[in-house]
C-alpha cells in the first residue's frame, strides 16, 4: 500500500438524478449523455496513476467502471459529510496525504491529481479551485473536520469561507489551477471538452 490515496466520487449515472442545472436548458438526457462523458474523462486521467485509488459512488457500485480499483458507496447526509466520512476512512487505513476530486471536471489530468499530492508534502491542506466559487480538488495530511461542516456548500463563496476558516486556524494551505467544471449550459457550450466532440455537439443539438 502507498502512503498516497486518490479518492473519486462519482454520481451513478440515472435519468433524471445526474446535472440537473443543465438539465434545465437540454433535459434530462442530454444531462444524462454529458456526464456519461464527463464520467469517462475522469476515468482515463485516473487510469494510469499507480497510487492507490478508492472510487465512491452516489448509490451503488458499478463494476464495469474503474475495474481494477476499490469500490464502495459514499456515506452521510450531505456532500460534506460523504467526503468527511471517505477522508476518515483513508486515514484509519493507513494513508497520509489523500485528495478527493468530482467526476465533473472537462478538464482534468493525471497532473491536476499528481500535483495536489505533491502539494501535501510541504502543506495541510491542498485545493483545486472551480471557476464558480466552489473547489474540484480537495487533499489533506489528516483531519480537519471543520472543513466540512456547516458549509454553503454549491455556493460562490464556499471556497472563500474554507480558506478563511483555515487562516483563522493557521493551517497552511496551496490552491493549484482554477478550472471549471460544468453545472450550466454556459459552461458546457464554453468547454473544449464539447467544442472537440462533434458526436457529443449533435447529440445536444437534437436535445435543445
Amino acid at each position: 500500500m502507498t502512503k498516497e490515496l486518490i479518492i473519486v466520487f462519482v454520481k451513478n449515472i440515472k435519468l433524471g438524478k445526474v446535472k440537473t442545472r443543465l438539465a434545465k436548458t437540454i433535459g434530462n438526457q442530454g444531462a444524462f449523455d454529458v456526464y456519461s462523458e464527463l464520467v469517462k474523462v475522469t476515468e482515463l486521467a485516473t487510469k494510469n496513476i499507480t497510487t492507490d485509488k478508492r472510487i465512491y459512488f452516489s448509490d451503488a457500485v458499478i463494476d464495469s467502471k474503474w475495474k481494477t480499483d476499490f469500490k464502495t458507496v459514499q456515506e452521510g447526509e450531505n456532500l460534506g459529510e460523504r467526503m468527511k466520512n471517505a477522508f476518515i476512512d483513508g486515514f484509519k487505513s493507513g494513508y497520509n496525504r489523500i485528495v478527493l476530486i468530482g467526476s465533473d471536471l472537462p478538464d482534468i489530468k493525471p497532473e491536476h491529481l499528481e500535483n495536489g499530492l505533491k502539494a501535501l508534502h510541504t502543506n495541510e491542506v491542498v485545493f483545486g479551485p472551480a471557476e464558480d466559487g466552489g473547489y474540484y480538488l480537495i487533499g489533506l495530511t489528516k483531519m480537519h473536520n471543520f472543513i466540512f461542516e456547516n458549509k454553503p456548500w454549491s455556493e460562490s463563496h464556499l471556497l472563500h469561507n474554507t480558506l478563511e476558516e483555515l487562516k483563522q486556524n493557521n493551517i497552511n494551505f496551496k490552491l493549484l489551477e482554477t478550472l471549471n467544471d460544468i453545472d450550466t449550459f454556459e459552461d458546457l457550450v464554453a468547454s473544449n471538452f464539447y467544442k472537440n466532440s462533434i458526436e457529443l455537439q449533435t447529440k445536444i443539438q437534437q436535445l435543445i
